[in-house]
């Protein structure tokens, strides 16, 4: 991941100024990211902090689904991070989004790689899996009052094969072949932070003609996993999922339903 000191300097450095108290963690393998930094704010450690591993035995997606780095770590094909930190926005709905928004534009800023957005937290390349984001949070022991999020990202950063994953992959060193795990956590991780910030105090209606400019499922036919079709509208402005069905225009907001381009399997 290049060493260490190289990428921590250059992110406390950068992130700092916006962030009083980030630290950064860099393991060589923990079971998930997400898992470890909620059970330290379930404790009361609230610290912000980005958390980072070379390899995750039990990462996990949304909906509980399995995320599989790759097993070789000397290859440095996959990122794999979690960034904690206390957050009070107005409105939670669409914070995943936001976030899918910010990780798109450092990935690919001029749009010309084709990374897209996958509601409610993916990043495509031609229906090709390129990232995936897991949003969880906590309430920390003994303040209710109080609200820690964790935001898991796992990005495809070198080939890797298909075989056992739900849908082929995608990965970065297709447009970018010198990319590497540790500068990439550069070029996210910063802006990453900014958008945070920026939604706690504005929300997702900032954020919305971004997504909607990068949406890999506004205008085709899609399929939600309770079995509804219809075709999909693109998404509002507090983040909801807009589906022109037989019944008329459903709004999708929950966590719960995953979608997908008719024809596409689950």
């Amino acid at each position: 991941m290049g060493t260490a000191p190289d990428f921590a300097a250059g992110l406390t450095a950068a992130v700092t100024p916006i962030l009083p108290g980030f630290g950064v963690e860099q393991v060589a393998e923990i079971d998930s990211t997400n898992t470890e930094l909620m059970r330290r704010a379930r404790a009361g450690r609230c610290e912000p902090v980005l958390l980072v591993a070379e390899r995750q035995t039990a990462g996990r997606g949304r909906l509980g689904r399995p995320w599989q780095s790759t097993q070789d770590t000397a290859q440095r094909t996959s990122l794999t991070f979690s960034l904690g930190l206390p957050l009070t926005p107005k409105d939670w709905s669409g914070l995943s989004l936001a976030v899918g928004v910010s990780v798109a534009e450092s990935l690919d800023p001029t749009a010309s790689a084709g990374v897209r957005l996958k509601w409610p937290n993916d990043l495509w390349v031609d229906d090709r899996k390129l990232v995936g984001i897991l949003i969880e949070t906590a309430v920390p022991l003994g303040d209710a009052a109080q609200r820690y999020v964790v935001i898991g990202i796992g990005v495809n950063v070198g080939p890797r094969e298909a075989e056992g994953l739900r849908m082929p992959p995608a990965w970065v060193q297709e447009w970018r072949p010198d990319a590497t795990p540790g500068q990439l956590l550069l070029d996210v991780v910063p802006p990453l932070i900014a958008t945070v910030q920026a939604f706690a105090e504005r929300g997702f209606a900032p954020f919305a003609e971004r997504f909607a400019a990068r949406d890999a499922l506004r205008g085709r036919d899609v399929q939600l996993s309770d079995g509804t079709r219809g075709h999909c509208e693109g998404v509002g402005w507090g983040g909801e999922l807009r589906v022109r069905t037989a019944e008329g225009l459903q709004e999708v907001t929950s966590a719960e339903v995953s979608v997908r381009p008719s024809g596409m399997a689950f």
